[in-house]
């Protein structure tokens, strides 16, 4: 059931078996496999999923290549709330550890917020990243190509910048280290700094070994039309030709509401064991948010996993206590 601001109570009352935080591909998976296990569930999705932002998913099984996530996002929802499975819109601001039970603390609403609290046995942590933008003084000018064929992701679009003229937007010097993985779809790559950064002697010596142009002046604005980039302005006026771009600048991580509670990291991801358990036997991480590729499918699959993993221990429990009673 969607639950809405009016129907928040009866649902406050109850113990779920678990909570998903974060309604992208990843949660909304680990939600229907829950329901199908006969497990009571509740996804809170702030509704900022990194796959909602995907004009086209090129590489997910089954699918035609221009589907948009957004599509894919709908249908899971469609079929998650066809199973009897809750849905609340809302942002999750703290989990507790109440020893048998969390509790999970709500702002539902952007205006006119109520705060809400629910208990489950379980936590899936699900609420993924996004990634950081290059930062213009008009940053719809970014959004007109992000998503498009300025790509965020060299894994899912490496394919899409084959032999093309790719500018990469970087945010230090390890950042500008994807031109070498990219240098295998394509030779034609120009790296910016936007002048936010040194660049060393060394690593502009790597460059020029393979042939690549830096660029430290910074962007003006992006070009193009109908979504499509087609090169950048710098502020001096210049123009560079490309036909597509990568942003490096590293990704925001959506798991603040997990900072009360110690759980294992590497780096800002989370890490976990092959049922994607956290350090935390009743915390499972699943997508963006643990160790590992940044896919839209592997979110899915880790969904499948962290629920299945969930399903097995409350079975095996209950098998036990029916043997001990």
């Amino acid at each position: 059931m969607q639950l809405s601001k009016q129907k928040l109570q009866e649902n406050t009352e109850k113990v779920y078996d678990t909570i998903v935080i974060g309604g992208g591909a990843g949660g909304l998976s680990a939600g229907i496999y829950l329901q199908r296990y006969l497990l009571s569930s509740l996804i809170i999705d702030k509704g900022k999923a990194r796959s909602f932002w995907m004009q086209e998913l090129h590489n997910y099984l089954g699918l035609p290549p221009d589907t948009p996530g957004r599509n894919l996002l709908k249908q899971g929802k469609d079929h998650y709330l066809s199973l009897g499975g809750d849905l609340l819109n809302g942002y999750v601001e703290e989990v507790i550890d109440e020893g048998d039970t969390f509790l999970i603390r709500v702002k539902v609403g952007r205006n006119d917020s109520i705060y809400a609290e629910f208990r489950s046995k379980y936590i899936i942590a699900a609420s993924g990243i996004i990634d950081n933008l290059p930062f213009l003084d008009d940053m719809q000018n970014v959004y007109e190509y992000a998503g498009y064929n300025l790509h965020v992701c060299l894994i899912c679009d490496g394919y899409e910048m084959v032999d093309k003229k790719v500018g990469i937007f970087g945010k230090n010097q390890r950042s500008l280290e994807v031109a070498f993985s990219l240098g295998w779809f394509t030779p034609h790559i120009t790296l910016f700094t936007q002048d936010m950064f040194d660049v060393s002697l060394q690593f502009r010596e790597r460059l020029e070994d393979h042939g690549y142009e830096l660029v430290e002046e910074p962007i003006e604005q992006f070009l193009g039309e109908n979504h499509q980039m087609t090169g950048v302005q710098l502020m001096n006026g210049s123009v560079i030709n490309l036909d597509a771009g990568l942003i490096s600048m590293g990704s925001q991580y959506h798991s603040g509401y997990l900072s009360g509670i110690d759980l294992q990291r590497q780096g800002e991801n989370l890490v976990t064991d092959r049922m994607c358990r956290t350090s935390h036997p009743r915390i499972f991480a699943i997508g963006d948010l643990k160790v590992g590729l940044n896919q839209v499918v592997i979110a899915a699959a880790d969904g499948a996993l962290a629920a299945s993993g969930i399903w097995q221990e409350i079975r095996t429990r209950k098998n036990q206590s029916m043997i001990f009673n």
